[in-house]
């Protein structure tokens, strides 16, 4: 059971690793924000389209309540990318990245209303820590500040997030991570198609690589693989545990942007890292 459960920690840290890209090509994707994300969610979908093939899944959705579902779902997941790609661009990679891991704190709050959980008092503990890593981001609370603007998008990002990740919790019994990740970027493919007729998309040729890399390596695997990891984690503990995934982005965007952290960008994330080591050992021993 214990080396069972390293591997599923294992798969759920690799997921954060793949998914903490997002940062810096968020931030360095030259595009719209909206075209970025219609862009990852057609070629995302396509991507997960094959490998369902491959792996032969049954596409039939069982229900008008899953549909519901499922469409309400990819709604919050678009909210959650297009929330948090505009953070990215008001601010900096770091300060959206760490904004957006409040999620871990809703999510604790929110499980117990939408699924048959008891609220650990352990999570306020550990929510307060991650609070005051945000906190240490923007101490000064101004408006006219493109980084406080970004720390808000950046709270909404994590409602989204955590809503999101409630819903897929509901609906990992039915259908296995890879389906409802496919199921989601379609929804929000759709939505967003409007977008490119509204918006400049010149620069799609240029970017393209990137978009492919944040549409594979970012959307199709690692969300993927976090969505699969609901099936042996609660909502709360993989939340907490994914929370690694701005100290993994900041060192990618210092590696390929030379953006360079601040001391209390340091600190806020240390706080955060620290909830995930103690939620992790508290995973383990449950």
């Amino acid at each position: 059971m214990k080396n069972q459960h390293n591997n599923h920690l294992l798969q759920l840290t690799l997921a954060t690793l793949f998914i903490s890209t997002s940062g810096a090509l968020g931030k360095y994707i030259d595009l719209p924000t909206p075209v970025i994300i219609w862009w990852r969610s057609i070629l995302g979908g396509l991507f997960l389209f094959i490998f369902c093939k491959y792996k032969k899944y049954d596409f039939k959705i069982n229900s008008r309540k899953d549909a519901i579902a499922i469409i309400v779902s990819g709604l919050l997941f678009g909210g959650h990318w297009l929330t948090y790609f505009y953070a990215l661009k008001l601010s900096n990679v770091a300060i959206g990245m760490l904004s957006l891991f409040t999620f871990p704190i809703l999510t604790t709050f929110l499980e117990p209303f939408f699924m048959k959980t008891k609220f650990d008092p352990i999570y306020i503990l550990l929510g307060i820590m991650v609070l005051f890593g945000i906190y240490l981001l923007a101490p000064e609370f101004n408006l006219e500040s493109s980084d406080v603007k970004g720390i808000l998008f950046g709270l909404l990002s994590a409602l989204f997030f955590a809503l999101r990740n409630i819903m897929s919790k509901k609906l990992i019994s039915n259908y296995n991570g890879t389906r409802i990740m496919f199921y989601q970027v379609m929804v929000l493919s759709i939505v967003l198609l409007p977008t490119l007729f509204y918006f400049d998309t010149s620069g799609i040729k240029t970017e393209f690589p990137y978009v492919i890399m944040l549409a594979l390596v970012t959307t199709a695997i690692g969300h993927t693989m976090l969505v699969n990891s609901l099936e042996h984690f609660s909502v709360s503990t993989a939340s907490i545990i994914n929370s690694t995934q701005p100290i993994f982005g900041i060192i990618i965007a210092f590696l390929f942007l030379n953006e360079i952290p601040t001391l209390n960008t340091y600190i806020g994330g240390s706080l955060i890292l620290a909830t995930v080591i103690i939620e992790s050992i508290r995973s383990k021993n449950k």
